[in-house]
């Protein structure tokens, strides 16, 4: 709380410039959006939806959006994950909560785990901040392939381009 009389122009704009090196904020006033071209294709009923896609610091956050009901991925995450349910819900095999619309999960660095979406929802999207890299592993956790903020970017300029929005679309999403 500021000290009385601290600040008398608490409607007035800061009026220093930013500092020279600062990036740009992002605002993506739809992020849930409905041009289905901003959604990036993963496998037939898996997309993504890009918000921030931070390259100096090796994380990314979107949206995931399925729209069938099965076994998603199974995967394991190094770093730390946050996820935010906007619609539907899902769950992991490898654990006994439901995620669901609304609700707010941590995954801790070092979690493998099995996403799930029931039969009965015909749609979840959830807000992930992913941290580092995504390994997809078999069951006994042999590493299958993986997903890194780089590899989100490429496969954001090759849908981008193919769906006639530019490859250079995504750039607004690069930090």
């Amino acid at each position: 709380m500021p000290v009385q009389g601290q600040d008398d122009y608490p409607r007035m704009p800061y009026q220093l410039p930013f500092p020279k090196d600062a990036q740009e904020e992002i605002v993506i006033p739809d992020a849930v959006a409905v041009d289905e071209r901003v959604w990036v294709p993963q496998t037939e009923n898996v997309s993504f939806r890009p918000l921030c896609l931070n390259r100096s610091q090796g994380y990314w956050m979107n949206l995931l959006r399925v729209r069938k009901s099965g076994v998603l991925s199974r995967h394991r995450h190094p770093q730390p994950v946050h996820g935010f349910v906007l619609k539907g819900r899902w769950h992991y095999l490898e654990h006994d909560w439901v995620a669901q619309e609304g609700g707010y999960v941590f995954e801790p660095p070092g979690e493998t785990h099995t996403l799930v979406v029931p039969d009965d929802v015909d749609e979840m999207i959830t807000y992930f901040q992913v941290n580092g890299v995504m390994l997809y592993v078999d069951p006994w956790g042999k590493t299958m392939g993986y997903e890194d903020v780089f590899t989100k970017i490429d496969m954001c300029r090759k849908h981008y381009e193919e769906v006639g929005l530019g490859a250079d679309y995504v750039e607004q999403f690069i930090r």
